[in-house]
């Protein structure tokens, strides 16, 4: 059975690739806006399975993957920031504190769908208005939930780390092979990274 990425992300799959995933690549369309008074866990629960749905929709014999991740501080979500600005508050907003970062995880096949919720603690160091200045200059925040990348230039903020670290790049990919095991799902696997590079190339919609 083909496994098919219902995302856009490259960290994603740069994630399901070093775990030894075979897949493809089919970013998701879905309105990620959330609802009034919904919960950080349903909303990235609901979220991901919408993406999954939509993907399985155009791809009906394969077994569809998705994600989606927020940062949860204070009770408030945090996606993406919506220009610099946006990234600097909530950069100060996580400083010297501790936060938690929630992906919902959604595998769909056929008639069956399988939905979960990885949370990932992170504590920040302080950060001072030059560093924050310095790291929003870099561009790295702007297409990540929270505003930062652990993987990343903001790896020097990060003090420490309780759960899934994969789960804070964009995938909590344990959960990922438990849910396809547990489930049944006949993915296939690929065999061990040779370091010669390359990987999935998005599937041919035409």
């Amino acid at each position: 059975m083909r496994l098919i990425l219902a995302s856009a992300s490259p960290r994603r799959a740069e994630l399901l690739r070093a775990a030894g995933f075979a897949f493809e690549i089919v970013p998701a369309d879905a309105d990620e806006s959330a609802r009034p008074d919904e919960p950080a866990e349903d909303y990235v629960r609901r979220v991901a399975a919408e993406k999954a749905r939509a993907v399985l929709r155009q791809f009906p014999d394969c077994t569809v993957l998705a994600a989606d991740t927020v940062v949860v501080v204070d009770g408030c979500m945090l996606g993406k920031p919506s220009d610099d600005e946006d990234a600097r508050q909530m950069l100060a907003r996580l400083s010297g504190r501790a936060h938690r970062v929630l992906t919902g995880v959604a595998v769909a096949e056929g008639g069956r769908e399988v939905l979960a919720v990885s949370s990932t603690l992170v504590r920040f160091a302080v950060l001072t208005s030059a560093e924050i200045d310095w790291y929003v200059s870099s561009g790295e925040p702007r297409d990540k939930a929270g505003a930062y990348g652990v993987q990343g230039l903001a790896s020097r903020f990060v003090q420490g780390i309780e759960g899934s670290y994969s789960n804070v790049v964009g995938l909590p990919v344990a959960l990922v092979h438990m849910l396809l095991a547990e489930q049944g799902f006949t993915v296939a696997v690929q065999g061990p990274p040779n370091g010669l590079g390359g990987g999935p190339d998005p599937v041919d919609r035409a």
